[in-house]
């Protein structure tokens, strides 16, 4: 009981944080899965239609997923104090020794808490974060070099086509399959498109291991520190029994 009365409320995650993270969830979700089914096209006999219908659906759950992104680095360095990427990325002065002091504590059974992100989550921060910008950079590319959509398909599309094609022409379709396209010119943007589209799969898996580790990560962290990480990121406020160190 004694431990109970002690409890203190913080605020800690204010709104457009805690919209971003749930936004970001759905949008990671529904690419992740429409990503799959593209990727499994050919298995699933999945005909050239229906893949560029499932490529254009890919294409605006991204746009959604992009905008969110851009928002969240942008309140990054204008959002309350642990909005910012001071508080919720790794380095910065004392970082080092912070990291160490909240292994140790973690190792002892006895983690020192935390109003925002403790050292060893700043570490995944920053990980989903290089994820999610790259695979925010790559399919914007790639939604262009693909479907000639927004931002940079109409780059593609000059790149790639004869002078008056559009786009709904030459979607789905080879230099073989109709003389809008010129054949040279499609060859040298697909060499261009490999990196990205090799990225943007590595980025796939990568982000399909991480989210269960972040995930496991939360769960025994709310098990072990009882502070209400979880339903912080619905309230924007944790408990603590004793003053957090930041």
């Amino acid at each position: 009981m004694r431990q109970s009365s002690a409890l203190r409320s913080h605020p800690v995650w204010d709104a457009t944080t805690r919209w971003f993270h749930w936004i970001n969830v759905l949008c990671v979700l529904g690419l992740l899965g429409v990503g799959l089914v593209i990727f499994n096209a050919g298995t699933l006999g999945i005909s050239g239609e229906g893949k560029v219908a499932l490529k254009t659906l890919h294409v605006w759950i991204g746009y959604v997923f992009a905008i969110n992104l851009l928002w969240r680095i942008v309140w990054g360095f204008v959002g309350n104090r642990y909005a910012r990427w001071s508080a919720a990325l790794p380095g910065g002065r004392g970082y080092g020794q912070a990291l160490v002091g909240y292994l140790r504590g973690l190792r002892a059974g006895k983690p020192p808490p935390y109003r925002g992100h403790n050292p060893l989550g700043r570490l995944m921060v920053a990980l989903l974060l290089l994820l999610l910008v790259n695979q925010c950079v790559t399919g914007l590319v790639l939604a262009g070099t693909d479907l000639y959509l927004p931002p940079f398909g109409h780059l593609f599309l000059d790149w790639v086509a004869v002078p008056g094609a559009s786009a709904e022409q030459l979607v789905g379709l080879k230099p073989a399959q109709t003389p809008l396209l010129d054949a040279d010119a499609y060859a040298a943007m697909r060499t261009f498109r490999k990196p990205f589209i090799e990225l943007h799969e590595l980025g796939f898996w990568g982000l399909v291991l991480a989210i269960p580790l972040h995930i496991a990560a939360v769960v025994i962290t709310e098990l072990r520190e009882r502070n209400g990480l979880i339903s912080a990121m619905f309230s924007g406020r944790k408990v603590f029994s004793e003053e957090p160190r930041d």
